[in-house]
């Protein structure tokens, strides 16, 4: 199976009170071909680094995402598989 890999800088409120007070955020992303939610990282101003994947899809601070990603909305935020791998670890 081929993963893709985005990454998305976030500047409005999550809408989790837990959260919002970490700052603006990046989301890193790896999907399966149809757009499918593997594995998601959320980056925080504060240093703060959420991840999550099938293993720990949820936490008193969020989830995976549920949804699968438009593939047409996410193309500009392509990213490579080393870039995505080096944020997860």
């Amino acid at each position: 199976m081929l993963s893709l890999y985005f990454k998305r800088d976030w500047n409005e409120s999550t809408g989790n009170k837990l959260t919002d007070s970490w700052g603006h955020s990046t989301y890193y992303f790896e999907t399966d071909p149809n757009g499918n939610v593997l594995r998601q990282i959320e980056s925080y101003e504060n240093g703060n680094k959420l991840k999550y994947d099938q293993d720990h899809f949820l936490d008193d601070y969020g989830g995976l995402s549920d949804q699968s990603l438009d593939l047409e909305e996410f193309n500009d935020f392509k990213i490579e598989k080393d870039e995505f791998e080096k944020a997860w670890s």
